[in-house]
């Protein structure tokens, strides 16, 4: 039955809100109503302001509240959070200061506004400042300096071009929806995939580009062609994603409410801004489009934003014919020029053009283009947007330009880019719209240090002011270190500068891929200015060299020799490296002003007098030098008393002035080495430009795009003159090598790892030289990757050094000859090749392993720790590796590597392998654990017995397995325990324990990689097992609880959980609330709290493993912890504030002051690896042995990161040994670059029994 709807509106006093009421109405006329409908009693709708929480940037949202509209509070919290962006929704609603909570709907009182927050606690915002944002929709876009802006030009009304976007599922072009591209949606990406996620009603967490690039921002998006494939946690799948058909709906903002084809046009109102179009398509083979087109039309007042012209009635823009348009574009004032273009897509994008005829409905005029142009990337020059200036009488036209667009990429290592890029450049007359930088004069765009040059063609824009430059995200290394922009107008014979020196990119600087440049239209100040900018760059690399106690030599590359300092106070510049009166202490150091005494005569320093270079008494004015460094690595030593009088010399090394000879012969640059760089125990950086350098990648690879902090510091191990190894002091035991083509970090300390250091004079670098493979360097590719190389002078083989540390200059042990050292190296690599006793014990799966023997070829071993185990395999056979453990009172072996000479004839079908192996200190064994890595094409196997009879007493254990291990057949686990049986009973019995892994309910909770788990429990552990099956079809989804069985023999009381989750990027890391054990038939249950991110950083390093204990025993978020505490061990937790953004990005770092002494720094670890988020407590042990009692801490950041800003609420310690337990509320932000004085808190510590000292 259908139902006629009649709407009967009641109109408050405000003339935009109207509060309707619908009924349903039968065809008789008749109101079916449940329940009885009062007129007499009004309803009284409330309009109520919404504001977020701590964000004085969110405009606030307005809101319309009844009992209609809201029947329950719950349901406003819910509409509410669609609206404003908080991580877990808006759960709080509070007065503006956050001094009461609302509760109920009653309590709002109408035009009041109220605070949105996500937790108890309340950020409070300056309403007034909120309420005068100016929104995007009502900003107008001035195009002449001197237009006057129109009233109407400002109102939403006129403006109403919001950004359209075509969703596809992923691997079903079929459904898809179209969605709008608001403030509200486009809060954030993660904003964008949540609203997605509701629109098409599946978990959308990937978004993709229909051709299967990922897209990775919300810039992305906006720049992207106009529709997405939206993806869960699956891979791309390649579709018929028609862009095309989707991309016409049915009305489109700024064009009129009806589009007439020619002869079917409406007369229309004349009001002011009605345009017909009429555009014509050639009749050129091809010359029809797929495409989607747009016209943008300029007027002295504004622009109108891109209007897409699309029909109704069947395809448009088809060879030789002619589509004609009515669009409203509003009062844009005297039309001078048009851009028309198209999105290139569909199957057939090309279009030609023949010409395009305007009617101004308002005023009739008419204006006629002649186009006869392509726009396809196929054809002329590639593009596909066209500017044309346009007739008016008594108007000069206005010529089409082809700028000269040239863009330098920077010198930083990865700072090219594979993105798609675009450039929208704007003057008096308007802009040119967003065009892609597609076809430069070179083979390749944007790689690093390189310069391209595109045309740009447009209608003359007048005098140029700004850019917007930007890339789309797509793409491997889509990160961008642009230099900047330089463009010819041709018509005026004019330059315009654009410096930018900064990432677009979403990892460096503040996250940006779009930048607003503002020109700079003076060449030689541009010049200056970039000029100066390198030098600054360059100090700040190089003045560590300068400070005070370093001894110095200085090389002139034109003589090439050392400056010398003469005990009768002559100096040249002929010296060699060895020359003793070339060494040069600083004894004065005060910004860049220094004294340069020398080592070997401490009574003279090096001086300018009389515009002379010679040597003089320290402490003179003349003595003070003031170094002035060159972008290529050179200094100038320039006179403090004379500016520009500097040290010069001639080509002979003689002391000149700049008027002696031709400027050709003198030289007055220098390259500054430091003596005493590549001590042992020394540590530095390695340096590959002004704020890069070599670095350690957590998967063991080396990258030359490393910061130039901490975790890119390398400890000097010198071998011999000239001879070092590098080794990783944020990884220790991880060493710097060349080994089978490759260049990483993951040496052991043997040959490969050593490295003869040579000195590059002409720009004070070293270059290091594998000795296991001579000629061979440690090199960098484009993208910054290290890999070995043939030395060239290209620069990748460069790579200066700064000292962090100085070490010692005779090293303990150091050995006399290269080849010693390398016999003392492969001993030490012999030894650790065997494996300890307690390698021997661990209990996780494919650990280092003894092999068992077999029979054949064994060896003689002791009796008593001689076993024979013999293996029967049932109907399905394996070739994958097989492993043995064995559990005895006493301890553990294994694993044991079962396999002999012929692998492939071992374990086949209903066959049974005999092996010999060694099994020592277990005691009286109780159960064994056997099974294999699922490797191989034949991983399934089925095990059917276990038999192992020790040699001596011929004592038998039989172990009935009936098991099948393998991944797709029962419970999908690929090893089994077994209990030893006495008179055919189990000692003690398998147990089928059930786990429940809780996911958290944060934002990126949910991860891909896989987890392993261990129990551990009075009577050993599970062994590491991976979790493979569970009851819900996608594994560890956020909020999701997983289950999963772990079958073992009975463990006794449960005591600890092991988790391991491995990532290799942030992205996949797992947050995991808590894991909870349950014993069939048992009551009971054992939880073990995690709310933790796994992997984690603690202490400086990465850990992918934690281990969870129950209760008391639980130190939550310290791996690894030790059952029984060590003397001096403190459990410190860290309580990060429950405000908005109240979580850092920086590294933390604590120092503990006591009686005895001060210990720290002590890092506790970085925001970037998922510690300190807001409203979490993270928990680590540190030790404070020696140092007293302790009666004051200072906790601080390194201000490091996009948003090291922290708030932290409060710090607790306790000393595990005596529980003494002190709690330090701090409650107060820890500001970024310190706005309040210091990025650092000091807190007393408050005892009883003594005076408390005051806190800062």
């Amino acid at each position: 039955m259908f139902w006629n709807l009649q709407v009967s509106a009641k109109m408050s006093k405000t003339p935009s809100t109207t509060v309707s009421m619908i009924h349903a109405t039968s065809p008789e006329g008749q109101v079916p109503s449940p329940r009885r409908m009062s007129f007499t009693h009004p309803v009284v709708a409330k309009k109520i302001s919404f504001y977020k929480s701590g964000d004085p940037q969110f405009g606030g949202v307005r809101v319309v509240v009844n009992p209609r509209s809201f029947k329950t509070f719950d349901a406003l919290l819910d509409n509410l959070s669609r609206k404003v962006p908080l991580p877990f929704g808006v759960r709080n609603i509070s007065t503006p200061r956050g001094r009461h909570s609302i509760t109920s709907l009653e309590e709002l009182e109408d035009g009041e506004s109220y605070l949105c927050s996500h937790g108890r606690k309340v950020k409070p915002v300056d309403l007034d400042k909120a309420r005068q944002r100016p929104r995007p929709w009502l900003s107008s876009r001035a195009i002449s300096a001197h237009a006057h802006r129109s009233p109407a030009a400002a109102t939403p009304s006129r403006l109403r071009a919001l950004r359209r976007l075509v969703v596809f599922r992923n691997g079903d072009p079929k459904t898809r929806c179209t969605v709008f591209l608001s403030r509200r949606v486009t809060q954030s990406f993660d904003a964008l995939l949540q609203h997605l996620t509701e629109v098409m009603r599946r978990p959308v967490t990937k978004l993709y580009a229909t051709d299967g690039r990922k897209v990775l921002s919300l810039q992305a998006v906006i720049l992207s062609s106009g529709a997405v494939v939206a993806a869960g946690r699956e891979p791309f799948k390649p579709g018929n994603y028609d862009v095309q058909k989707c991309l016409l709906p049915a009305r489109l903002p700024g064009i009129s409410h009806h589009l007439y084809p020619k002869g079917n046009a409406r007369s229309q109102s004349r009001k002011s801004g009605n345009w017909k179009v009429s555009i014509i398509t050639s009749d050129l083979p091809n010359a029809g489009t797929s495409s989607q087109i747009y016209i943008v039309l300029y007027g002295q007042r504004r622009s109108s934003a891109p209007i897409y012209l699309y029909g109704t009635d069947g395809a448009r823009f088809q060879d030789g014919h002619e589509d004609i348009f009515t669009i409203t574009v509003g009062d844009i004032g005297t039309l001078f020029k048009i851009r028309i273009g198209h999105t290139n897509s569909g199957l057939s994008p090309s279009w030609h053009c023949k010409e395009i005829q305007l009617w101004n409905m308002n005023s009739e005029k008419k204006f006629y283009i002649p186009v006869q142009r392509w726009l396809a990337r196929d054809q002329e020059d590639g593009e596909i947007c066209r500017e044309f200036p346009v007739l008016n009488k008594g108007q000069p036209i206005l010529p089409v330009t082809v700028y000269e667009v040239h863009v330098a990429t920077g010198e930083l290592w990865n700072a090219g880019t594979v993105a798609n890029v675009y450039i929208s450049v704007y003057g008096e007359k308007g802009d040119t719209g967003s065009r892609q930088l597609l076809q430069s004069k070179g083979s390749f765009n944007f790689l690093r240090g390189q310069t391209d040059t595109f045309s740009l063609e447009a209608v003359h824009l007048g005098n140029l002011c700004k850019i917007v430059i930007g890339h789309d995200g797509l793409g491997p290394g889509n990160g961008w270190f642009l230099d900047d922009v330089v463009i010819k107008d041709p018509t005026t014979n004019h330059e315009y500068s654009f410096l930018c020196h900064r990432w677009l990119d979403q990892g460096e600087d503040d996250g940006k891929i779009v930048r607003e440049l503002y020109a700079r239209d003076n060449s030689i100040i541009f010049a200056r200015q970039k000029l100066e900018l390198n030098r600054k760059e360059t100090w700040a690399a190089e003045r560590w060299k300068f400070m005070k106690g370093n001894t110095l030599q200085f090389y002139n590359r034109l003589t090439g020799g050392f400056v010398r300092l003469h005990p009768d106070s002559t100096v040249d510049a002929v010296g060699e490296e060895t020359d003793k009166y070339g060494l040069f202490d600083v004894v004065f150091n005060e910004g860049n002003i220094c004294i340069f005494r020398s080592h070997e005569m401490r009574h003279l320093s090096l001086a300018l007098n009389n515009n002379s270079v010679t040597g003089m008494a320290c402490g003179g004015a003349s003595t003070e030098l003031r170094v002035l460094y060159q972008p290529n690595h050179c200094a100038l030593l320039e006179s403090t008393l004379v500016p520009g009088h500097a040290v010069i010399f001639d080509c002979h090394g003689k002391i000149a002035d700049e008027s002696s000879a031709g400027y050709a012969d003198l030289s007055k640059e220098f390259v500054v080495f430091v003596k005493g760089v590549f001590l042992d125990t020394a540590v530095l950086l390695l340096a590959t430009s002004p704020c890069q350098a070599l670095c350690l990648q957590p998967d063991g690879s080396c990258t030359g795009v490393g910061n130039q902090s901490e975790k890119s510091y390398w400890k000097v191990h010198k071998i011999s003159s000239g001879i070092c190894m590098f080794e990783s002091v944020k990884r220790s035991q991880m060493y710097l090598r060349i080994k089978d083509g490759h260049c990483d970090g993951t040496g052991i300390g043997d040959i490969d790892c050593h490295f003869k250091i040579k000195k590059n004079l002409e720009n004070a670098s070293v270059s290091l030289e594998s000795m296991k493979s001579p000629g061979l360097f440690v090199g960098l590719q484009s993208d910054g990757q290290a890999k070995p190389v043939i030395y060239s002078k290209t620069g990748n083989v460069f790579f200066y050094p700064q000292v962090i540390k100085f070490g010692r200059e005779n090293p303990v042990g150091m050995l006399a000859t290269p080849s010693q050292e390398e016999e003392k190296i492969h001993e030490s690599k012999n030894q650790q090749e065997t494996p300890s006793e307690s390698e021997a014990r661990g209990p996780l799966l494919f650990s280092a392993a003894k092999e068992g023997r077999p029979s054949e070829s064994r060896e003689i071993l002791q009796s008593e720790d001689e076993w024979k185990v013999l293996v029967l395999t049932g109907n399905t056979g394996t070739q994958a590796n097989v492993i043995l453990w064995v559990y005895g009172d006493e301890g553990v072996t294994g694993p044991v590597h079962l396999s002999k000479d012929s692998p492939e004839q071992l374990f086949l079908p209903r066959q049974e392998d005999e092996f010999q192996v060694e099994i020592r200190n277990t005691g009286k064994i109780y159960k064994i654990r056997i099974g294999h890595d699922g490797t191989s094409e034949q991983p399934e196997w089925s095990l059917q017995r276990v038999t192992m009879q020790h040699m001596k007493s011929k004592k038998i254990l039989e172990f009935a397995a009936n098991a099948w291990l393998s991944r797709i057949q029962a419970n999908g686990d690929v090893v089994c325990e077994l209990p030893v049986v006495k008179e055919g009973q189990a000692i003690f019995p398998l147990v089928r324990y059930h786990v429940d892994i809780h996911s958290g309910q944060l934002k990126q909770a949910e991860t891909e990689p896989e987890v392993s788990l261990c129990l551990y429990g009075e009577r050993g552990d599970s062994g590491l097992r991976l979790l493979y099956k569970s009851n819900m079809p996608v594994k560890f989804q956020r909020g999701q609880i997983d289950t999963f069985h772990v079958e073992a023999v009975s463990l006794g009381k449960l005591q600890k959980v092991l988790l391991h989750c491995e990532a290799s990027d942030k992205s996949q890391h797992w947050y995991c609330e808590k894991v909870v054990v349950r014993e069939p038939g048992s009551a009971s249950e054992s939880i073990f709290t995690c709310e933790r991110w796994l992997p984690f950083m603690s202490q400086g390093m990465i850990h992918s493993e934690i281990e969870l204990y129950l209760q008391e025993m639980q130190i939550n978020h310290q791996p690894k912890i030790q059952e029984e505490a060590n003397e001096g061990d403190w459990k410190v937790t860290v309580v990060t504030g429950d405000l908005e953004n109240a979580g850092t990005t920086a590294t933390v770092s604590l120092y503990v002051y006591g009686e005895a002494g001060c210990l720290g720094p002590i890092i506790l670890g970085s925001g970037k690896h998922q510690l300190f988020n807001p409203n979490t407590e993270d928990t680590f042990k540190i030790n404070l042995k020696d140092i007293g009692e302790i009666y004051k801490i200072c906790i601080g950041h390194d201000n490091s990161g996009k948003n090291p800003r922290w708030y932290l609420e409060e710090i607790r310690l306790e000393n595990i040994g005596t529980c003494e337990l002190f709690c330090l509320t701090v409650d107060s932000w820890i500001p970024e670059n310190g706005s309040d004085g210091d990025v650092w808190k000091e807190m007393p510590i408050v005892r009883t029994n003594k005076a408390t000292l005051l806190g800062i």
